[in-house]
């Protein structure tokens, strides 16, 4: 049987099992992980991409030892929302972290919410939307 160690040192091979779980329980939305000392690994639609990968939000999560929801301005995933968390010892210190890609990030409700007055008068050019000349016959 294979045993796996969760360190500061671990191997992106000793990383691999979880992170393809995480994406399959994710729904094959990409994952990344890296130790504090090693290079990691990035998984993207169901295998394997880099065993190689140090992405600057894993470094950003592993140094301040905080969870980070950001959009990154640079590296593989560059303008894409992403949620990286540290992975702690038994003391609290992170020894390494492991990141999504954050849909929920891609659709701000309040934000939308907040405009959706403007949009509406966009859309719809007068408020209420739609003008009552332009509602349907088939809603109930």
């Amino acid at each position: 049987m294979h045993r796996y160690s969760l360190s500061c040192s671990m191997e992106a091979e000793d990383l691999e099992p979880v992170v393809l779980a995480v994406h399959e329980l994710i729904h094959r939305l990409p994952v990344t992980a890296k130790s504090r000392e090693k290079d990691g690994i990035r998984v993207e639609d169901g295998r394997v991409v880099d065993r190689h990968y140090t992405g600057p939000i894993l470094l950003e999560a592993i140094e301040k030892n905080i969870l980070i929801k950001t959009t990154p301005a640079s590296g593989a995933y560059k303008g894409v929302p992403v949620t990286v968390s540290p992975i702690r010892d038994k003391d609290g210190n992170a020894i390494g972290a492991i990141g999504i890609v954050d849909i929920t990030g891609i659709f701000d409700l309040a934000t939308l919410m907040e405009h959706q007055s403007a949009i509406l008068k966009q859309v719809c050019g007068k408020d209420p939307c739609p003008l009552p000349s332009e509602q349907s016959g088939s809603r109930r």
